[in-house]
């Protein structure tokens, strides 16, 4: 991957002077070249991690769910997918291989709604054969974000 790219996937933040320096490159050659890729879709979206437990209020629910589905004559798999990563609750969407073809990440207020969205949304398609729901219960780490705070001083177990 190009060395902009890798730079900007570990600090989005960086200025274009830092960017330019960092690759040797001047600024006008580095704001030309992140617009390229802006204009691909190579760059299609900057990202904050944000540790949700760390924000006081209503945090809602994470779900990952596992989908088995019959992929469509002429179109497989992409069809049934865009139908299915078009629902508001669906967060990320990916092509599997193994035991199931889809896995999605679902947000909901709570666990009901989560549910509701598999139950009311989600199982009935007629492309759908069967689902299984694992619901987050905490984030250790993500995008490579370590979210949990290390102890430092923390005792290794004596063990005999």
């Amino acid at each position: 991957m190009e060395e902009i790219l890798e730079i900007l996937e570990e600090n989005a933040r960086i200025s274009l002077e830092d960017l330019a320096k960092l690759t040797g490159r001047n600024k006008k050659e580095i704001e030309r070249v992140i617009k390229g890729f802006e204009r691909k879709g190579v760059i299609v979206k900057y990202k904050t991690v944000i540790n949700k437990d760390k924000v006081k209020g209503e945090k809602g629910v994470v779900a990952i769910i596992e989908v088995k589905v019959i992929p469509q004559k002429d179109v497989g798999f992409d069809l049934v997918a865009e139908r299915i990563y078009r629902f508001p609750e669906v967060k990320s969407c990916y092509l599997l291989s193994g035991t199931y073809d889809l896995l999605l990440v679902v947000e909901g207020k709570d666990i009901h709604t989560v549910a509701n969205f598999v139950s009311e949304k989600l199982a009935p398609l007629s492309s759908v054969k069967g689902t299984i729901t694992h619901f987050m219960l905490k984030k250790y780490k993500e995008d490579g974000v370590i979210l949990v705070k290390e102890d430092k001083m923390r005792r290794l177990a004596i063990t005999y």
